[in-house]
Parts: C-alpha cells; structure tokens; sequence
C-alpha cells in the first residue's frame, strides 16, 4: 500500500489529502520523495522523472518534490533507496473569529526593562505580511514565498490576512497606533507558505521550513497544522530545530467541550515544535482548543485584536492566535538570556509558565515572560 499523508489542517490551516487513483488510471500527481542519503538525478530519470516532472529540489535534505503518475509512483515507493513517497497535500485556512494579551503573558512588564524583542528574527511561515501595514511598517525585514504565480509570488502580499494578523500580533510596532505586538523590536520574516485563499501543500511548509534554516532564523511561528502526520514534514521541523531555532506552532482547533480525546495536530505534534493551546482572557482553556499530551505550553486566543492588511484590524479567535504570543514572547525572553540555546529557552519557558488546570488542556501552563527572565 503506497504511503500518503492524510489530513493535515492548519490552525490557521486544515489539509486535505487527495485520494490516490488507481494504478492503471495514469492520472498524474505530486508527491515528495526522500532518498536514504544524497541522490543523484539519474535514479528519477531511470523511472521517466526528468525535466518538468522535477518541481523542486530541497538543498538541506536528500528530497525531491516531482510528478509521477500511478505507475512510476508505485514503482518508485517500492525502491530500496527511497525512504518515503508521500503525495503532496494541500492546505487551507482555518480562522475562527477574534489580542489583549500583552499584559497576561507578562510581555508589558518587559518592556519596562527594555526587553522588546530587539535582534531577534522571526519567520512568520503564512499566507504572508502586509509590510506596509502603518502597525508593521519597519519590522518586516525579508520574505519568500514559494509560490511562483503573479497573485501569490510576493511574500508581502497578504490576500487572506491570517499572516498579517499573526505578525501583529509577534510585533506589531509600539508607535501609538493600533496594538502593540509582545516584541516590538522584533525583525519579522514574511515566508509564504499559503497562497491568498489559505491554501498551500506539505511541499510548499517544507520549502519554508529550510528558507528559514538557511537564514539563519531564530524563531519560527506556524499557525498551521494537520490531523495527519508526514515523516517528510517532521524531518525538516526536526532540521529547523538541530540547527537552533525554537519551533512554535498551534495545536489546533478540534478540540471539544470536554476535551477526552487527542486533537493536536502536526507539525506541533512532533517532539521539535511547542504546542501552542488557547486559553481566554480568564485562564480557562478555550472550547476550541485542541487537546492531548503532546500540548507544551498556553497563550491568549480568543479575541486577539491584531493587525490585517490596509492599515486595518480586527479580532480573531484560534489558537493561530496563541501561537504568535509564544513566538513573541520566546523572543523577548531570548534577548534577555542570549546565552541560552534553543533548547534551554524552551525548557525556562515551560519551567516558569503559570499552571492552569489540565496538562492535557494546557500544558505546562500560561507563558509568562518576566518570570522566564526573573529565573
């Protein structure tokens, strides 16, 4: 049985995955392919995989993103050097409705300090940043999208607003106007990894996962995820973690009233990224907020007041909102302990977070970033 990612959903963001059609349909599909080591050219080309078939090759590992049809892909699953064949899903937005929590995560006591984020870089991986937004304008440094069409090709444009509502949120700036993001001074790093409607694909999240390796980015944000894994996925979140950065994502948005059963989703389940749940301006755990072991760590988010293209704002709930207040927060703490490594951040971050209720609602508990540097 070929292997397939399922349903990745992201939070921001639910994927979905096509079906697989049958063998002798000939219809042809995108996959990401993983060598066990690095792979020459030639052992595609012997399938038929040249030229146009190739769309993509990722520098930091032996991966390859192409288009088969159902014969080569079977054939080429079945290959003693190829370590995963995984079709390429899609992904799409997933906003739920309305920040004021600046003050609950301790973010305005830092300030006090002068802690507010300065020389620390932050890749929002999104549907992109307006970076003319009077709220963002100065702190949006460099971008890159991985999409090539006219409509989606600038990593500046944000024709859905989810990206530009998540940076705000990371750093809108402190100029007296709109909101104010928990580390102002921060640089923000557009990668587009969603086109304008909030859809994108397992490639398009690997692509900017090694963009932000490659440059060297302190933090990563994502507010997206999956109900379905992708071993390919988790490598390159695995890869951005190996190489130094924190790796914060959202937990997802299925959770239930109750919360019995495991909702989180990927990529903030794998062990390299903190699970972000939503909690509200009361503590308690919002409904929406999805559940389980693998959640790490809570912020606000529901009704997040934040930035959104046109010099506009709006409130949003999800916990693609409490994402960014980790984010943002990692980065204050950071620039207050420069010594620390990625990991040790993460580990002062869980250890001087405020316990709520359930670990399994909220983790460790609400961050809280003056206690972090106070530790």
């Amino acid at each position: 049985m070929m292997k397939k990612t399922a349903a990745l959903s992201f939070f921001a963001v639910a994927v979905m995955i096509p079906g697989i059609a049958a063998a002798d349909s000939g219809e042809e599909n995108e996959y990401l392919i993983q060598f066990d080591g690095p792979s020459e050219k030639g052992l595609l080309q012997a399938f038929g995989v040249e030229g146009d078939d190739i769309l993509h090759e990722y520098n930091e590992l032996p991966v390859y993103l192409v288009e088969l049809n159902d014969g080569q892909a079977e054939d080429l699953e079945n290959h003693p050097h190829v370590v995963s064949l995984e079709e390429n899903a899609e992904v799409q937005a997933l906003n739920q409705e309305e920040p004021y929590g600046i003050g609950q995560i301790q973010s305005d006591e830092a300030y006090e300090l002068g802690v507010d984020g300065a020389g620390m870089n932050v890749a929002v991986l999104d549907t992109g940043i307006d970076a003319s937004h009077e709220d963002l304008e100065g702190n949006v440094v460099d971008g890159y999208s991985v999409f090539t069409d006219s409509e989606n090709s600038d990593p500046y444009m944000d024709g859905n607003g989810h990206g530009t509502h998540v940076a705000g949120t990371v750093a809108a700036v402190d100029n007296d106007l709109g909101v104010i993001g928990a580390a102002p001074e921060a640089d923000l790093f557009a990668v587009k990894v969603l086109d304008n409607d909030g859809s994108g694909s397992l490639a398009g999240i690997a692509e900017g996962l090694e963009w932000s390796v490659q440059n060297d980015i302190d933090i990563i944000n994502m507010s997206l995820g999956g109900s379905t894994g992708s071993s390919i996925l988790e490598e390159f979140t695995d890869l951005a973690y190996d190489e130094g950065a924190l790796v914060v994502a959202a937990a997802g948005n299925s959770g239930s009233g109750y919360g019995f059963f495991n909702t989180v989703g990927y990529p903030a389940r794998y062990d390299s990224a903190m699970a972000v749940a939503a909690v509200d301006e009361n503590n308690q755990r919002a409904s929406f907020s999805s559940t389980g072991a693998e959640v790490e760590i809570a912020a606000p988010g529901v009704g997040v007041v934040s930035t959104v293209p046109g010099n506009d704002y709006a409130a949003l709930d999800g916990t693609s909102m409490a994402s960014p207040h980790v984010a943002g927060a990692a980065a204050q703490v950071w620039q207050a302990k420069p010594e620390l490594t990625n990991e040790e951040l993460r580990a002062l971050l869980n250890e001087t977070a405020e316990t709520l209720d359930s670990t399994y609602y909220t983790g460790n508990g609400l961050i809280q970033v003056q206690d972090a540097i106070d530790w």
